[in-house]
């Protein structure tokens, strides 16, 4: 196995095997909760919050899963955004644009596989995600891919589509839990969800313009259904959180570069992000 994984202690997981949550293996996450074509909702917690809507979710729901290879329960990732040099990508996002997509490259840092993904926006506001997969060591370059994400851009109808000059930008490193959740009744279709911690964002990597913000205590959890929120949404409501506006690209350049427009992650980024942010080097002037 690969792992491209500093070495360093171990992270502090927020669904270590006492957690009360049986393993899943990933064929069987897979076979079971997919989910290419989904609603996504996305929640903002703080590390402490979510342990204890964990413990909640443990004792209330015994048919809640996480997925577990070969003893680790969290995996980290990192994805690389690709963009035009005026920003196409972030401000249809940022203008709330119905054709609005992304495109980037996801890469597993604990095994090295990499994959080349594009999201899109179908009916009723679901996503739709395709990928393929992609050359580890080009993670940051298209490559051969462009034609798949031209194609896929041209499906969804994204104006211009085959003509954007897309470059690598913005990355994002964190780590992931993910959970099988059961239908939300008997028969119904399994859910899941994920659990992003330590989420850090890098501009310019590798430049003398290079600069990083990390949001340490804070837990992204986002569900991902069909049309029937799942358990842990249900649970999440009736513990006060509501879905929030959070985009880890959006959100992240917006706060790496404050000239740009904010509006739709305005409120969490001065409600959530800003409060537990650290940055290098200091961005708030």
């Amino acid at each position: 196995m690969t792992t491209l994984l500093p070495d360093g202690a171990a992270p502090d997981t927020l669904v270590p095997p006492h957690a009360g949550f049986s393993p899943v293996s990933l064929d069987e996450l897979v076979a079971s909760a997919s989910l290419q074509t989904r609603i996504d909702r996305k929640y903002v917690l703080h590390r402490a919050q979510a342990r204890a809507v964990l413990a909640d979710l443990a004792e209330r729901e015994p048919g809640v899963r996480v997925l577990d290879v070969d003893g680790r329960r969290e995996f980290a990732y990192e994805s690389v955004y690709f963009d035009t040099p005026d920003l196409t990508s972030f401000h249809l996002a940022a203008h709330r644009r119905r054709r609005r997509f992304k495109v980037r490259t996801r890469t597993y840092l604990d095994s090295g596989e990499a994959w080349l993904e594009v999201k899109t926006r179908a009916a009723r506001g679901s996503t739709v995600k395709d990928r393929v997969a992609h050359d580890l060591a080009g993670r940051c370059e298209l490559g051969e891919g462009r034609r798949f994400v031209s194609a896929t851009l041209e499906g969804a109808a994204v104006p211009e589509a085959a003509d954007l000059p897309l470059a690598a930008g913005l990355v994002t490193r964190y780590r992931r839990a993910t959970l099988l959740l059961p239908g939300a009744s008997p028969g119904a279709p399994a859910a899941r969800a994920t659990l992003d911690a330590g989420l850090t964002w890098l501009l310019d990597e590798g430049t003398p313009a290079a600069c990083t913000a990390a949001v340490p205590d804070l837990v992204v959890v986002e569900t991902k259904t069909g049309s029937t929120p799942s358990c842990l949404d249900h649970l999440l409501w009736r513990s006060g959180h509501r879905p929030q506006r959070i985009s880890k690209y959006g959100t992240g350049l917006a706060v790496l570069r404050p000239d740009l427009p904010s509006t739709p992650w305005r409120r969490v980024v001065r409600r959530w992000v800003e409060p537990s942010l650290t940055t290098s080097p200091d961005r708030s002037t």
